[in-house]
């Protein structure tokens, strides 16, 4: 079976921490168990559905002397496949009900609905902003290899912000932030200080921040809007999605601002050199060594943080003859690009 991974941080006496395999460079994601009193179970997360990944599932259960009739509710964090994937699945296997957020559910439908057309459309944004056109080629058919490991989609009940939800014995309060995804979901424990987080912080990677057409407008801003939020919750214990549980979770909050700020700084200065459009500058920040995996998300966070320069007034864009979007420093702005000094991490999150 999986092992429960306690490493860093030991788990509480009634959760259980499985790491269920994803694809390189993550390797896996955290799936949570937390066990009521009278031994029904709460999922948290389950995982993308692939053969490997329902054995491990059946191997886990087992382990833990549980079975899928023990599993009393399946909560998602967001939508991403990493995330929501096996659900639909696991509902069929238990009859459980899933839980997400309304914005979740809206950006579930999105992505992999009946109609959803992002295959298309994420690799024609692209290439309006300077992507090479066998590039984009591979982000669509890379688009289709998600749909196996989302298959079936559940049936959803909503959690809205502000609602508390019972797991492993404790009193949850849903915390909905966006960014990484609209509608992610943290849940707090005020009494034992502890944080169910998924992808909104993560130790010691920088979640990916995707602007991507037809989603967020803003994401990064709304991000980092969200990382002051969870900032003011008193924190000793977090359960992120992706390494180990730790407990400077403050700080890091504090981190991945500084790291954005950093970025930020970074794109200006490139922009001040020359105009410049969004491929060059994903070039210029990550590297020309990246799988199509990879590219998606170097490419969109580049395009979020380029967006948020546009708002605070220190870039602007303009279209091309050829049609090619371009963006340019405006030297004129009014307003200063504030970069905080906390430390940072440059280590960019691909899942």
């Amino acid at each position: 079976m999986k092992r429960t991974r306690t490493e860093s941080l030991p788990l509480p006496e009634g959760m259980h921490c499985i790491q269920i395999t994803m694809s390189f460079p993550l390797r896996w994601v955290n799936s949570y168990i937390l066990t009521e009193p009278d031994g029904k179970v709460s999922i948290i997360d389950p995982g993308p559905r692939t053969a490997q990944t329902e054995q491990e599932w059946h191997e886990a259960l087992n382990g833990l002397g549980l079975t899928f009739q023990h599993i009393h509710q399946i909560v998602l964090t967001h939508h991403h496949p990493d995330h929501l994937g096996l659900s639909g699945w696991m509902q069929q296997m238990s009859g459980a009900p899933v839980l997400m957020s309304a914005r979740s559910r809206q950006e579930t439908d999105f992505m992999w609905g009946t109609g959803a057309s992002i295959e298309e459309r994420l690799p024609e944004y692209y290439l309006l902003h300077g992507m090479p056109q066998h590039k984009t080629v591979e982000i669509k058919e890379h688009m289709k290899t998600f749909i196996s490991q989302i298959t079936p989609l559940p049936e959803v009940t909503i959690i809205a912000d502000g609602d508390t939800i019972r797991m492993g014995g404790k009193a949850w309060i849903a915390v909905e932030t966006g960014g990484h995804a609209p509608g992610h979901l943290s849940f707090y424990a005020h009494e034992s200080r502890e944080i169910l987080c998924g992808d909104a912080v993560l130790p010691q990677i920088s979640p990916n921040i995707s602007l991507q057409p037809g989603s967020d407008a803003e994401p990064l801003q709304s991000y980092m809007d969200g990382l002051r939020r969870l900032s003011t919750l008193t924190v000793e214990r977090a359960y992120p999605g992706h390494r180990n549980p730790f407990t400077r979770f403050t700080e890091r909050t504090i981190e991945l601002l500084a790291h954005h700020e950093e970025r930020l700084g970074k794109l200006a200065e490139r922009l001040q050199e020359c105009p410049a459009h969004a491929y060059d500058v994903c070039l210029h920040l990550f590297g020309e060594r990246l799988g199509t995996h990879q590219l998606r998300f170097a490419m969109s966070e580049t395009l979020a943080h380029l967006q948020e320069l546009i708002r605070r007034g220190l870039a602007g864009q303009v279209q091309q003859a050829d049609g090619i979007i371009y963006f340019q420093y405006l030297t004129t702005s009014s307003h200063r690009l504030h970069i905080d000094t906390f430390g940072t991490d440059d280590n960019s999150f691909f899942q």
